[in-house]
């Protein structure tokens, strides 16, 4: 098991920031599933295996979905699968969020799903994240009820909430994550959620020294930007750039550059000011701050990739979560002697 990929499957992966932490501890995702196309693009652009598919999990039959799995991966079922469904309804920054907005409906279709392939498949684990909003009073009992739907599924159930900036990243993000474990294959296992850094890494350290960025024009392709293809930004317009105060509200609040970065969840009017003052952060400023390595690159247009940055899971993250989940597989490798189909 040290040494072997595990097959696993994602939902829900946008442009594949948890799927890319994961593929650091050897877990091999077989396909990847995603219904904004832009995001299925940035997931293939960066992946060594173009294994993305725009797929509406909202209505598709497990039966397909099982059909799809046979025909890319053979003789070689997943094992797991992660995700983090649209969080938009139960995020705490929306505040015109409503109870039966159909985004809420995606947490227990994603439980639906996995039971599905569980009963085919026999699935180790899954891993499940979101904002913690969840967790708010309002929320109390649909959480209950996502938590009952993944325990009808077959899984002993963990959750816990982990912020960015304890493991590495210029960034304050705490999301909730909630892991659960075969309870046949598992019975007695317990998950141990991964444990932060103690040094924080500032603004600073993360993007000072960057060059500055190209302005947003049209007909601006990402060939045309020198440095980076996602090094871009919008041509700054108001006064409010020139203002001295890093807490001009939700749309002119500028970095500090010995701080962790707050929350990278955006807006096209609410990107971060960069900490010099005189313009918001490009793209790839707002990546970095997100954890993804300098050579990950977004499609799509500016739009589209301020969404998908917004919505990702940091890789260091998922990383270091992935090791916990692979040291809890780990025992039951002990005992028995399955051998890898990889």
């Amino acid at each position: 098991m040290a040494n072997q990929e595990i097959p696993i499957l994602s939902f829900f992966s946008g442009a594949g920031g948890l799927d890319y932490g994961f593929s650091k501890e050897r877990f091999k995702v077989l396909l990847a599933c995603d219904n904004f196309p832009a995001a299925v693009a940035s997931y293939n652009l960066n992946a060594k295996r173009k294994n993305a598919q725009q797929i509406d999990l909202s209505d598709v039959p497990p039966a397909d979905l099982c059909k799809t799995i046979d025909k890319l991966s053979p003789g070689c079922p997943p094992e797991g699968i992660v995700g983090g469904p649209p969080c938009q309804g139960f995020s705490r920054g929306n505040v015109q969020a409503s109870p039966k907005d159909p985004r809420n409906l995606l947490s227990f279709r994603y439980a639906e799903i996995l039971g599905a392939l569980n009963k085919r498949y026999a699935m180790k684990f899954f891993v499940f994240e979101n904002v913690m909003g969840l967790l708010a009073p309002k929320h109390a009992n649909r959480f209950d009820s996502i938590r009952k739907a993944f325990h009808h599924a077959g899984f002993n159930l963990f959750h816990h909430d982990l912020d960015a900036q304890d493991f590495g990243v210029p960034q304050r993000r705490r999301r909730l994550f909630l892991v659960g474990l075969n309870k046949e294959i598992f019975p007695d296992t317990d998950f141990i959620f991964p444990a932060g850094h103690v040094r924080k890494v500032t603004v600073r350290d993360a993007i000072e020294g960057l060059p500055e960025p190209a302005y947003f024009e049209r007909g601006l392709k990402p060939t045309d930007i020198a440095y980076h293809p996602n090094h871009w930004t919008m041509m700054p317009k108001s006064d409010k750039f020139l203002s001295e105060s890093s807490t001009g509200g939700r749309s002119f609040r500028r970095l500090d550059w010995d701080k962790v970065s707050p929350t990278v969840a955006y807006g096209n009017r609410e990107i971060h000011v960069h900490p010099n003052g005189n313009r918001r952060l490009s793209v790839h400023e707002a990546m970095i701050l997100q954890g993804f390595p300098a050579t990950y690159r977004l499609a799509g247009n500016f739009s589209q990739q301020i969404t998908q940055v917004s919505n990702a899971v940091p890789p260091p993250v998922a990383q270091v979560l992935a090791r916990a989940v692979r040291r809890a597989l780990q025992t039951e490798a002990r005992t028995t002697d399955r051998q890898s189909c990889l």
